[in-house]
């Protein structure tokens, strides 16, 4: 089976909703290929060795995480972004990425999806009063200290996380943010939550975790973001009939 470009990119924009999220990025079909897509590759991040690996795996289209045309960098086609997007246009491929509608996407995004590899019960966002919050606030279905979520967070993402022990308490509330979502741990604070999650940490970050008594832990950016493409891409799959397959270009970050 295929499905159009524009049914695709038509159908992707109602499901992500770029519309309702302020970006750094343009988030949506990012580089134009063939107009009939059979076979796509989802994966976190549009480096060269993915771009490859599309081109290999013989796919009409590519989804991910982080695409191109971020706001701060140059906006010149030079060196590794003209290296990536003629691999793109020479073979045709579409390029589709969403950054942060990909995050908040209530059933296949990468926060969800990390919540329920990990136990957590999503109760709300974090910030309820701020439209543009990305973390989200949730409960363990079981009390943990926090050696055993730690465990679990390793054995799930396989990938040992940067802990950080804010105290001795267990952990029933926890509140995450995959990827760069670090400075939110501020806000989880305030609210007495237990524990924050996240993929990255800051110099700052032990010291709130520290002195607001509060557990802290870091799974790698690339590590907890990988989840939200696989199940976009499943999702597709099972609604198109395409070919879908997720490739990790693993990133120790």
């Amino acid at each position: 089976m295929s499905i159009s470009r524009k049914k695709l990119t038509n159908y992707l924009n109602e499901l992500l909703k770029p519309w309702q999220m302020k970006d750094y990025c343009p988030n949506g079909l990012q580089v134009e290929g063939k107009e009939q897509i059979e076979t796509m590759v989802t994966g976190v991040t549009a480096s060269q060795a993915l771009v490859d690996a599309a081109i290999e795996a013989k796919a009409d289209a590519i989804f991910v995480h982080h695409g191109y045309f971020w706001k701060s960098e140059d906006e010149c086609i030079t060196g590794m972004k003209k290296r990536r997007l003629k691999a793109l246009l020479d073979h045709n491929i579409n390029l589709y990425a969403y950054h942060l509608p990909l995050d908040v996407q209530p059933t296949y995004g990468n926060n969800v999806q990390l919540a329920q590899r990990l136990n957590i019960h999503v109760q709300r966002s974090l910030e309820p009063w701020n439209k543009q919050c990305v973390a989200l606030k949730g409960k363990l279905e079981t009390p943990m200290s926090l050696q055993q979520f730690s465990d679990l967070v390793c054995h799930q993402l396989d990938r040992k996380p940067f802990v950080n022990a804010g105290g001795e308490h267990p952990i029933e509330t926890i509140a995450c943010c995959t990827g760069g979502g670090q400075h939110y741990i501020d806000s989880a604070a305030n609210q007495g939550i237990d524990a924050f999650l996240s993929g990255e940490a800051s110099e700052q970050t032990v010291h709130v975790s520290n002195e607001m008594g509060i557990h802290f832990i870091a799974a790698g950016h690339h590590a907890t973001e990988r989840y939200g493409a696989q199940s976009i891409g499943q999702h597709l799959a099972e609604k198109y009939e395409i070919e879908v397959e997720f490739i990790d270009i693993d990133n120790p970050i």
